[in-house]
């Protein structure tokens, strides 16, 4: 690995350094890791005598923590939504607007999300995405072209029936009457009327960030994978599989778009099969989509050394998550060090994935909550620490 490394500046060089760091959930938006890294970077630099060009941008992976990466990149405020949670109690939502108002950024975890829902027994067969109607179409009145939803942190398994219910379709029984929301009662679907759909979501560009790549149904789907930490035991899966299934074949024979199998569609609880059955839907790796609206890739190209970090380090973080689009991007011949809440990878892995150190934030043993509790200020610490001793270089 480092006989592909670009050699450090020259000392009277000046370093380029991108900080393109997720959040830390629970502890610390992408926006103050970054700044925090940047404090970090800066004061290493000075005391090293070193010059240093400093380039930090805020990420996300397409979850949670996207819309308040992209609306701090647009340097916007959000836009707040009176709607309803996943079980329909009301909840004020934000909505995300870039500065040219063309584009909207809508995440579900704000509308069906875990969190909202955490004060209450859950409840996976009647949890709806219904609340995210009234975030699209509040996007869709100030007129946006194109509208990125965030999947990702969802309480739902209804396959985005409760979205597109708030946007005037209508799922019906074999009598013709409304099923109640959620997707326990899938299995009863007989056919959906899509007249009284709102036509301007057809006139939008979808732009579906997603951070996994499952299929709807199976062993491998929306409820098997994700529905037991949404509240469903074993016998609930298989409800909600079965109705998952159903919503499929009903979708398939109304639109004929076959999506059941495609890469991403058990994301957030199948959300985004009924969007792509009926508009024309672009399913895209979140890091790609966020890098693409960010231009990470010119930044990321031109940097001597990447600083990254999330909460936490570890397998799932180089398969699809931030750090794993940081490497990409960046390529084999730039430096990237991670800077983690904790760091559960080993050398050899570490290694492999091109990283070319990690470092934990922790001074010693502490719990998770005086870890979140200062995670801002040994952040900086940590990157002051690590860029001092980069820069020797």
């Amino acid at each position: 690995m480092t006989s592909q490394q670009n050699p450090a500046p020259a000392a009277n060089d000046v370093m380029q350094v991108a900080i393109v760091p997720d959040s830390f959930k629970g502890s610390a938006r992408a926006s103050e890791v970054a700044t925090a890294l940047a404090q970090g970077v800066a004061k290493a630099a000075a005391s090293r005598k070193r010059q240093v060009e400093i380039t930090a941008v805020p990420f996300a992976d397409g979850g949670e923590g996207t819309l308040e990466a992209l609306i701090d990149a647009w340097e916007t405020e959000a836009i707040t939504v009176d709607t309803t949670d996943a079980l329909g109690r009301p909840v004020a939502s934000r909505l995300g607007l870039s500065k040219d108002h063309k584009i909207a950024v809508v995440e579900a975890a704000e509308a069906a999300g875990l969190p909202q829902v955490s004060d209450v027994p859950r409840r996976p067969l009647e949890a709806t995405t219904s609340g995210l109607g009234p975030l699209v179409s509040r996007a869709l009145e100030l007129g946006v072209q194109q509208i990125i939803l965030c999947l990702g942190g969802s309480a739902t398994t209804d396959g985005g029936t409760g979205l597109l219910t708030a946007l005037g379709a209508k799922f019906l029984d074999g009598q013709g009457r409304q099923l109640p929301p959620g997707g326990g009662a899938l299995q009863q679907l007989a056919r959906i009327d899509v007249s009284g759909l709102d036509p301007r979501a057809a006139g939008v560009q979808w732009q579906i960030a997603c951070d996994v790549t499952n299929p709807l149904l199976g062993e491998q789907g929306a409820a098997a994978i994700f529905g037991p930490q949404k509240g469903a035991t074993d016998e609930d899966v298989q409800v909600l599989d079965r109705g998952l299934a159903r919503l499929a074949d009903v979708l398939e024979a109304d639109t004929g778009r076959a999506l059941r199998g495609q890469s991403g569609m058990g994301a957030a609880g199948g959300l985004a099969v009924c969007l792509a059955s009926y508009f024309s839907v672009e399913l895209t790796p979140g890091w790609e989509l966020v890098a693409e609206v960010l231009d990470a890739h010119r930044i990321l190209g031109a940097a001597d050394l990447v600083i990254t970090g999330e909460g936490r380090l570890d397998s799932q973080s180089l398969n699809g998550k931030v750090v794993c689009g940081v490497l990409q991007a960046a390529g084999e011949a730039t430096d990237v060090i991670v800077v983690a809440g904790s760091v559960d990878l080993g050398d050899e892995q570490l290694e492999q994935a091109g990283i070319l150190a990690a470092y934990s934030i922790a001074p010693g043993p502490a719990s998770l909550a005086q870890l979140s509790a200062d995670a801002l200020a040994l952040v900086e610490r940590t990157a002051f620490s690590v860029a001092r001793t980069y820069l020797r270089k």
